[in-house]
């Protein structure tokens, strides 16, 4: 049998412990039979005493049993908390380390299907990523076309089938841009190695800068309510600006009826929120809003289904946190982000 095979570890463990139950049992029979000269009644009594002792003996030996083939499966337990541990991201290949020998071939084939399946979703991403990133040139000289036509004088249907080129070709650049950005916010591309120290203050005060106008336009109130002490987490400004724009984005978007979207900053624990007093997401709907493409029945044409997806990941990507509550609990909608600190909030989502 191999050194660290799972039954030479059980017999070395469990023979000592045979051989002293023999032993004992061989001792006291030569002892009643060769030594002493019992009467009958004292026979009898030995008889059912050595019985006893047979019992107990069993069952010391069948709690020697459990107790090897418990500590010498513990090294499987350990596997099996380090799997589901794991979060989905992790496709890194398990320690092979204490493992018995039996079960050593199956972690190895294991690992082999996981790095196969790792290689086969970079290559995913890679593809996204790429194809992503080359269609922006096309697309990009295509709405050029379709403004230059709709600077000229154009018969009605030509007018709106222009029109419609240039709507059609501003979404695709836009699910363009939001593929890029879930690419780069994947676990695997490591964003944390770009992480920057920021103030969550003055950062939401420029990012939020942005949306001004938009917000003007549809007759929106953009506030912000922040504390006047720095409110200090790790990111990457770029990806929390996409975040924070999808955000906002989908507030304007999809929160029909909405008058006001306040950007609200806490330091305790570090987080943001942006919440608006529009229409609200139904209650079927909250617990699939951060899937990719998915899209609300009611949520009306444009959109790609992507925003929220966006903001999960890149949530992930910064160890953040998530919460989204909506009518009624909430008069419209307000979406949490909680950055690591002190404190956890409750019943909130995170990829572990």
């Amino acid at each position: 049998m191999p050194q660290d095979s799972l039954a030479r570890k059980l017999v070395r463990r469990l023979l000592p412990a045979f051989f002293i139950l023999v032993a004992i049992d061989l001792l006291a029979t030569w002892f009643m039979t060769g030594v002493i000269r019992p009467q009958p009644w004292l026979l009898r009594d030995l008889f059912w005493v050595m019985l006893l002792t047979q019992g107990l003996l069993v069952v010391l030996f069948v709690w020697v049993l459990i107790s090897g083939i418990r500590l010498e499966l513990l090294s499987i337990n350990q596997l099996a908390d380090q799997i589901r541990q794991r979060s989905i991201e992790d496709l890194q290949p398990l320690d092979l380390a204490g493992l018995p020998s039996e079960i050593a071939p199956l972690v190895l084939h294991f690992n082999d299907l996981l790095v196969r399946l790792d290689d086969s979703v970079q290559a995913q991403r890679r593809f996204i990523g790429h194809a992503a990133h080359q269609l922006r040139t096309p697309l990009a000289g295509l709405k050029l076309e379709s403004e230059l036509m709709l600077g000229q004088d154009l018969p009605d249907d030509i007018r709106t089938r222009a029109d419609r080129i240039k709507s059609v070709t501003d979404h695709m650049i836009r699910m363009g841009q939001q593929l890029l950005v879930l690419a780069r916010a994947d676990h695997a591309s490591r964003p944390q190695d770009s992480f920057v120290r920021l103030d969550l203050c003055e950062w939401m005060r420029r990012a939020g800068s942005d949306w001004l106008d938009r917000a003007r336009a549809q007759s929106v109130e953009l506030q912000l309510t922040a504390p006047d002490s720095a409110v200090w987490v790790d990111g990457d400004p770029v990806l929390l600006g996409e975040l924070l724009g999808n955000l906002i984005d989908n507030a304007l978007r999809y929160g029909q009826g909405a008058r006001r979207i306040e950007l609200r900053v806490l330091s305790n624990p570090p987080s943001f929120s942006v919440e608006d007093d529009g229409s609200g997401i139904r209650a079927d709907d909250l617990e699939r809003v951060f899937e990719a493409f998915y899209r609300a029945a009611d949520a009306g044409p444009g959109g790609s289904g992507l925003g929220l997806a966006i903001v999960r990941e890149i949530a992930r990507a910064h160890g953040a946190w998530w919460k989204v509550i909506s009518r009624p609990a909430f008069e419209g909608t307000r979406v949490t982000l909680i950055f690591p600190g002190p404190w956890r909030g409750a019943c909130l989502t995170r990829a572990e």
